[in-house]
């Protein structure tokens, strides 16, 4: 199901609710904007036009991105933005009502709110769920390989070999996943140089995907710790352990007081473990807690950072990540100061 299908089904079921959408032709300019579609909804007199975004399996771990990705459309024009989806679990869709965001999916979940017009209804289930084959650039080779692209938009000139030792994957996977990034319009080819088509829309896009396939997969242990609010003061060496998430985003942008403390390692150095007596934590989770996550890049992967930091486009991806108003408010001012200048909004 493709995006255009995805908008119909969508479309056909808030005309099951007994409302009236009609598809509108592009506003002058919006091409820029890039969005799926544009609609007009309404009942009676009253009506509102819409950009609409297209997104598949929106899950608690997409959420956040895709939220960050709707308001950067809307802050552009003049419509607020619509996500249209398969499918909303009750959860998922009271969060997105939470952070202001409307919806509609293909099952007649809605949420809308314009002058004259309220609608909310969750709890409907899905007739079918479509499956689809993710492109090689999404697949989780293609994830490490498409971050060490937006790390280091320069590496995308370099041969094969380099990439694939800045994403720390085989050489042979290479290849299939420049096609597909060309195919989608994300790279461009011209008489064998590569130019990364770097793009806040595809951070965005690289942001949930990664949070769908890649970050369940990086979790290697939680912690419990006593020491929470010293974590500043906690002694080892940048480079075999790094700050990322929560952390990483206040020594970065100075804004957020973590709550969650987050550790990219191969492995912790045991001398950490016992100054700051970190315990391993049991299947309740406190509020507060530390979690380590393997690095996925390679060892080459160039990126403007702090040397205590991952690279910032995976703080931003991270915080995001956690669907929360503080985090996707910081990771936009993560964006702001290290990201923009690399990867443009328009």
């Amino acid at each position: 199901m493709n995006e255009a299908a995805l908008i119909h089904r969508a479309t056909a079921a808030l005309q099951n609710l007994g409302l009236k959408v009609l598809a509108l032709k592009p506003p002058r300019g919006a091409d820029a904007r890039h969005v799926d579609g544009w609609l007009r909804i309404g009942k009676g007199k009253e009506n509102t036009d819409y950009l609409v975004e297209a997104k598949r399996a929106v899950t608690p771990g997409t959420l956040g991105a895709i939220v960050a990705q709707l308001r950067y459309l809307a802050a552009g024009g003049d419509r607020p933005a619509l996500l249209m989806t398969d499918y909303l679990t009750p959860p998922v869709a009271e969060k997105l009502r939470a952070h202001g965001q409307q919806f509609a999916d293909a099952a007649g979940n809605a949420y809308l709110e314009a002058p004259g017009l309220l609608v909310y209804v969750i709890g409907r289930k899905p007739q079918e769920r479509a499956a689809r084959k993710a492109g090689q650039a999404f697949t989780i080779n293609g994830l490490k390989i498409l971050f060490a692209l937006i790390c280091d938009p320069a590496l995308a000139q370099a041969p094969q070999r380099a990439i694939a030792a800045a994403a720390g994957v085989a050489l042979g996977a290479v290849p299939g996943v420049l096609a597909d990034l060309q195919a989608a319009g994300h790279l461009l080819v011209a008489d064998k140089n590569r130019k990364l088509n770097a793009t806040k829309r595809l951070l965005d896009e690289w942001a949930v995907a990664y949070a769908r396939r890649l970050r369940p997969k990086t979790l290697h242990a939680i912690y419990n710790t006593p020491n929470l609010n010293g974590w500043k003061n906690w002694q080892f060496a940048p480079g075999p352990v790094l700050w990322g998430g929560e952390p990483a985003a206040h020594l970065l942008v100075r804004h957020l007081k973590p709550g969650v403390l987050t550790l990219y390692a191969a492995k912790l150095p045991p001398r950490l473990i016992v100054e700051e007596r970190l315990v391993r934590a049991g299947q309740l989770l406190p509020p507060n807690f530390v979690e380590v996550r393997k690095p996925f890049w390679g060892k080459t992967l160039h990126a403007e950072a702090l040397p205590e930091t991952v690279p910032p486009a995976l703080v931003y991806a991270d915080l995001l990540a956690t669907g929360d108003g503080r985090c996707i408010e910081t990771a936009q001012m993560v964006y702001d100061r290290y990201l923009a200048r690399l990867l443009p909004a328009a």
